[in-house]
């Protein structure tokens, strides 16, 4: 019989792999005489080795060139956000006119927030998960209350149905349908951070349009880590992060979508310069026209030297084959290291991330048996052997194998410090 816990059976499924190579690609921090086996790419993704020389192309260029560089190629700074424009299109599945990247999640969701939550007497309501990451209820909270309107009855937070704390998409359904004529806005996540629940956008978006609202989600968790098609499943907008999975860099520039039908939306927005039509900008005219598409939500020139390790980064996605590549090389080790926790320590961990492959991403949320101050001393005992995942209160610890760096070796190498902790 195959032993799941052996290094023969590990190594070669890391040597069988072809994408197990990108690791190279990264740098990996050490602890001791090797490496840490580090599973915090849904916190903070590693270092792409090409970052510093994107950061140093655009350094050198300010040297030598100056103000010029904003126009002079090669990659000159003017149009640097179109550099990243296609890569990040593909990443998630929408036309490169629909994208952008600019300013950081919460500001473009409170920029989205300005063009798509239009609440009114009858519909001032906005949907969202209860225990959501904080930052988004402080955003939609604040919203509703510049609105005039009152979170305490127009903030519906939808409570967990299954058991371990996830949500089943009945229970979002039922929401929508009970509370959809009052109805503004439902603003979902694409992968819920504690639980590391995923879930289907274009079920959410339809059932949200049908009941006369608008379909918004926070992409934090889940660009990067799984294929997303946010064309096709008709997001009105989407907001995320790239210093995650995307692996551009602490505080990187964030990200956002706007579907091709706003494209030339008359909604309200807040205007900037950078926002305004390409062709008549430097006219530097009183009236604000919008660049179609996402552009047109841009307020300021976007930061050259935050933009540089996305591109780097974007080389990588582009590298391993696109997100079903990378899809497909999650499932395997996200579902070896199920399989190790099932097979032998499922007496000290429990998996509170759905079984069903399809409803998670890379991301197994675990708590230990005996309460929370095991498992704290569980997760400081993994750290100090070089063993790093993260801490979510009040009780679980997330490990995250990255399709770009993880290996099975790693998981392996987390099972029997596990193992021989509890033993």
């Amino acid at each position: 019989m195959t032993d799941l816990f052996s290094d023969a059976y590990a190594l070669a499924q890391d040597a069988a792999d072809p994408l197990s190579t990108l690791r190279a690609q990264f740098h990996v921090p050490r602890h001791g005489d090797g490496e840490q086996a580090y599973f915090c790419g849904n916190s903070l993704g590693l270092q792409p080795r090409g970052a510093r020389a994107a950061i140093d192309e655009v350094m050198d260029k300010w040297a030598r060139e100056a103000v010029e560089g904003h126009f002079r190629e090669p990659a000159p700074w003017m149009p640097y956000h179109a550099l990243v424009r296609d890569g990040l299109a593909a990443v998630v599945g929408a036309q490169p006119a629909e994208v952008v990247a600019m300013n950081s999640l919460t500001a473009n969701l409170h920029l989205m927030l300005v063009s798509f939550y239009r609440p009114t007497r009858e519909r001032p309501a906005i949907l969202m998960e209860a225990g959501a990451f904080p930052s988004d209820r402080y955003a939609l909270e604040s919203q509703i209350r510049f609105h005039g309107f009152d979170p305490t009855t127009d903030l519906i937070e939808l409570q967990p149905d299954e058991p371990e704390g996830t949500l089943s998409m009945a229970a979002i359904a039922r929401a929508i349908a009970q509370h959809g004529p009052r109805l503004a806005l439902v603003l979902w996540p694409g992968v819920q951070y504690r639980t590391g629940q995923a879930f289907d956008l274009a079920e959410i978006a339809r059932l949200a349009h049908a009941a006369g609202a608008v379909a918004g989600f926070d992409l934090a968790h889940a660009v990067g880590n799984l294929p997303l098609q946010l064309h096709d499943a008709d997001a009105d907008f989407a907001v995320w992060c790239h210093y995650k999975y995307m692996n551009a860099g602490p505080g990187a520039v964030g990200g956002c979508f706007v579907h091709a039908r706003h494209a030339r939306s008359e909604r309200p927005r807040f205007a900037g310069w950078w926002g305004h039509d390409q062709a008549s900008r430097f006219r530097m005219g009183p009236a604000f026209v919008p660049t179609p598409g996402a552009d047109g939500w841009q307020l300021s020139n976007p930061p050259i030297l935050g933009l540089a390790p996305l591109r780097a980064s974007l080389q990588l996605f582009a590298r391993a084959g696109g997100m079903e590549a990378l899809r497909a090389r999650s499932l395997r080790l996200t579902g070896y290291l199920e399989a190790l926790i099932r097979e032998r320590l499922a007496d000290t961990l429990q998996i509170a991330t759905p079984h069903e492959p399809e409803r998670r991403g890379a991301q197994l949320s675990l708590r230990v048996a005996g309460g929370r101050e095991r498992g704290r001393a569980l997760f400081e005992h993994l750290a100090g052997l070089g063993i790093l995942g993260d801490w979510r209160e009040p009780d679980v610890i997330r490990i995250s194998p990255a399709p770009l760096y993880n290996s099975h070796a790693d998981i392996l190498r987390f099972a029997r410090a596990v193992a021989a902790w509890r033993d």
